[in-house]
């Protein structure tokens, strides 16, 4: 995967950054740490400006984050409903609590979104949230244009500065992604357990 990484970005340059921010952004399992983390070592080898890495790859993520909170807002909340209310045990939720979520989002959900950008693993889910419950599309942009860049400057920067080392952003960042995985996991299964639905 790595290889490939620094191929695309060597013959495309900032495209490249944005296309694979992009991908990134629709299938997860492509590693923005690793992309922008070469982006980093490209602007040190004086082959790209690290300023417009960053923004190639912020744009191409957000291209990404765009579809998903626009494809999310097009199916809505209420046609999940009847899902909800045959599946709730195992999405260990019932409508009254989703009524919930969506109270809470109205006050939260601009910290919500940017805070979950700067997240791995969270990051690229944080779009179907925001859409589905019909956040704002302006607040959604600018919240998460703010935490996506902040997160892909992060990257190029360390790249910046380990050059030829950047595999050890994944070596730092991959524990962490990891334990909030793990932590996800645990928290679903205990919501399975505990799960009562609304009478």
């Amino acid at each position: 995967m790595g290889d490939w990484v620094v191929r695309m970005i060597e013959q495309s340059g900032y495209l490249g950054v944005a296309f694979l921010m992009f991908l990134e952004t629709i299938f997860p399992p492509i590693p923005s740490e690793v992309i922008m983390s070469v982006s980093g070592v490209a602007a040190a080898k004086g082959q790209m400006s690290l300023g417009w890495a960053i923004a190639s790859g912020t744009a191409g993520a957000m291209l990404g984050n765009i579809v998903w909170y626009l494809a999310a807002r097009a199916l809505g909340i209420i046609r999940l409903k009847p899902f909800i209310d045959r599946y709730g045990r195992w999405l260990t939720m019932d409508w009254a609590e989703v009524q919930r979520a969506e109270r809470w989002f109205r006050a939260n959900g601009t910290f919500f979104v940017f805070l979950g950008r700067m997240l791995p693993t969270v990051r690229s889910l944080v779009s179907v949230p925001a859409g589905l419950l019909k956040m704002r599309f302006k607040t959604f942009f600018i919240a998460s244009t703010i935490g996506t860049a902040g997160w892909t400057a992060a990257l190029a920067y360390a790249g910046f500065m380990l050059r030829e080392r950047f595999n050890e952003v994944d070596d730092w960042i991959g524990p962490i992604s990891n334990a909030i995985l793990a932590t996800m996991v645990l928290g679903y299964l205990w919501r399975v357990i505990r799960f009562r639905p609304a009478n």
